[in-house]
């Protein structure tokens, strides 16, 4: 039964209230071939889109479930991308906007008419270096999916503490919701930010350094054992999560605002 067939039942008292949500909610996958189950209605349940997860698909399949999604959203996220991934993608560019991070890790595809509402809160995004940017993007190209407007400094670690102070008390004065900080090495910065704000902080564990520790392995024990209060902190190189996290935060403190 499609959606059609059930508000027609709705409204001709064939159905109750109750039914028609629960048959709705059984009926909100939408199956791509054989291959995969997007679920459509996930922004609508969570507030967070979904996104097709690329790493460990094929070129082809990817291609397939992004034309697929693009017949019923405006909008998708394709994360973890490879070489052959970004080849293959850009078919669509004739018919799609495609919007790729620094090091084509990922790409948002949208329809050419298609502009993002950026209302629903305010969210900063801070790196340690430059090498944490292509993660820190992708962190900013959920929160901008979930509505958020999203302000990135990059490159303000402790190595140069000095170069934080200006472009922290910026986004204070912004009246950001949430803050993102990106760091790898030692991963010390989030927790040096959360002593100074009152802003929620999430850190996010980058897969830089190297040796003992590497790999961002250090910079998320670091930040798990902060003794700074007012710190959560997402997996290393968690982009998605960490955005996702701080646009729910924002949105959520956007409403109450309101």
């Amino acid at each position: 039964m499609n959606r059609k067939e059930i508000l027609e039942k709705l409204v001709n008292n064939e159905i109750s209230i109750e039914e028609a949500d629960r048959i709705l909610s059984s009926v909100q996958i939408e199956e791509v071939g054989n291959i995969a189950n997007y679920d459509l209605f996930r922004e609508r349940r969570t507030g967070i889109p979904e996104i097709i997860y690329s790493e460990t698909k094929s070129p082809e399949m990817v291609l397939e479930i992004a034309e697929k999604v693009l017949t019923k959203k405006p909008i998708v996220l394709l994360s973890r991308m490879k070489p052959e991934h970004v080849e293959i993608i850009k078919k669509l560019e004739q018919n799609y906007d495609l919007e790729f991070g620094t090091n084509h890790n990922f790409c948002r595809i949208k329809h050419k008419n298609f502009t993002l509402n950026l209302d629903k809160g305010k969210i900063g995004i801070i790196t340690a270096g430059t090498s944490d940017l292509p993660v820190a993007e992708e962190a900013r190209a959920i929160a901008e999916m979930m509505g958020c407007e999203v302000h990135l400094i990059n490159d303000v670690g402790v190595a140069g503490i000095h170069r934080l102070f200006q472009p922290l008390k910026e986004l204070i004065e912004k009246q950001i919701d949430a803050l993102i900080v990106a760091a790898g090495m030692e991963g010390a910065l989030p927790t040096v930010i959360a002593g100074l704000v009152d802003i929620p902080v999430i850190g996010l564990p980058i897969s830089t350094g190297y040796g003992f520790g590497g790999k961002g392995e250090t910079a998320l024990m670091s930040m798990l054992q902060t003794c700074s209060l007012g710190l959560a902190v997402v997996n290393i190189d968690a982009g998605i999560s960490a955005g996702a996290m701080a646009a729910k935060i924002a949105s959520r403190r956007y409403e109450q605002k309101g």
